[in-house]
């Protein structure tokens, strides 16, 4: 059974696979029982799709290898404090504790921008934010430096 430092650490892997790649670095984990069910990285430059976020891809493949859409017994590790489409997400696969990193105050939906698991839905997660905040958060601005220094900033 794996810590959530180890979780946590899985999910900075996939944002740096995703740096790699030259997309904003985000990454996510789905564990079950403290093993890694399904990982996601974002992948919007690469698929020129809106919807291909690290908790969106870690979230379809969760499902696929568990065989149903409900992750109720699931935890999410995510890089970065979830957008609202992520947030959604998380809320309706039931998962049940969002761990993040990095608070996102342009887009973030768990305390930054508004707190959508605090409105009335049907589900609500355990939520766990700011966990390993500082490594987070250096991958965003060492990859946000890096495009500035290049002049290609997204």
């Amino acid at each position: 059974m794996m810590s959530d430092e180890e979780l946590m650490k899985a999910a900075i892997e996939q944002a740096r696979i995703a740096a790699a790649e030259g997309e904003v670095p985000v990454g996510a984990v789905i564990a079950k029982d403290g093993e890694i069910v399904s990982t996601g990285r974002n992948r919007r430059e690469y698929g020129k799709n809106a919807l291909a976020h690290a908790e969106i891809e870690a979230i379809d493949k969760a499902c696929r290898a568990l065989g149903g859409w409900r992750l109720w017994q699931c935890d999410i590790f995510v890089t970065l404090e979830p957008c609202p489409m992520c947030a959604g997400a998380i809320i309706n696969s039931r998962i049940r504790r969002l761990v993040y990193g990095a608070a996102d105050t342009k887009a973030g939906c768990a305390e930054s921008v508004i707190n959508l698991f605090d409105l009335p839905f049907n589900h609500k997660p355990e939520i766990v934010s700011g966990f390993m905040k500082e490594e987070c958060s250096a991958l965003l601005s060492d990859f946000f430096r890096q495009l500035r220094l290049k002049g290609t900033e997204k």
